[in-house]
């Protein structure tokens, strides 16, 4: 995969993450994620080394509150940052692309694990019609019998939906609570149901 940020494009950007406020590291590695909307987050070796560089250069000064130290901007990185406006532009250009990159694979593997999951469906589904045929064919009988493990099945089916929507949307609003939903998440969620939705039809018409 190609690098998410152009040589010296993290630098910079950390310069301006760092111009509305100090901010510890961590805080700087939810950011970016953010700024990706989840597809990308940096890993703390590739930050701290940088915010290091930035401070030997004098762009950057720390002070610590508690166990952590947190990192804040200097005249001296604001004139650089000023003087760079033109290249941060760009570097947002480039993070919109990695964005869009980034989530146009991660689509991609989505759909190759969706069609594994509908051949499953089908296998499992072309197996239950061949055992109802079979009990099918009993007799009167065994008509009823089916028709009344017919509608048993219907309400498991049933619930299993309701169970399965009332699951997601405690894990989502869990979720919510202490971060957005990102882009990413909605459309996992809207690709992974639309499948779902096109592999039950087709077992419901067979």
């Amino acid at each position: 995969m190609p690098p998410v940020f152009a040589h010296g494009a993290l630098r910079l950007y950390l310069l301006a993450l760092l111009e509305s406020g100090p901010k510890h590291g961590y805080e700087l590695i939810k950011a970016l994620s953010e700024r990706f909307g989840g597809t990308y987050s940096p890993s703390a070796g590739t930050i701290y080394p940088r915010l290091g560089k930035l401070e030997e250069e004098g762009l950057v000064a720390t002070h610590t509150e508690g166990r952590r130290t947190n990192y804040s901007i200097t005249p001296a990185g604001l004139t650089e940052l000023n003087s760079r406006r033109d290249e941060l532009a760009g570097v947002e250009n480039d993070i919109s692309a990695s964005v869009r990159r980034l989530a146009d694979n991660l689509r991609q593997d989505i759909r190759v694990n969706m069609r594994g999951l509908r051949a499953d469906l089908a296998a499992t589904a072309e197996a239950a019609r061949t055992s109802a045929r079979a009990a099918g064919s009993a007799g009167a009988a065994g008509g009823q019998r089916y028709s009344v493990e017919g509608e048993r099945r219907l309400k498991e089916a049933e619930m299993l939906v309701q169970a399965f929507r009332d699951d997601m949307r405690v894990e989502l609003r869990r979720h919510a609570g202490s971060r957005p939903v990102t882009a990413v998440t909605l459309e996992t969620v809207r690709t992974v149901l639309d499948q779902a939705r096109i592999s039950i039809r087709n077992s419901l018409e067979r």
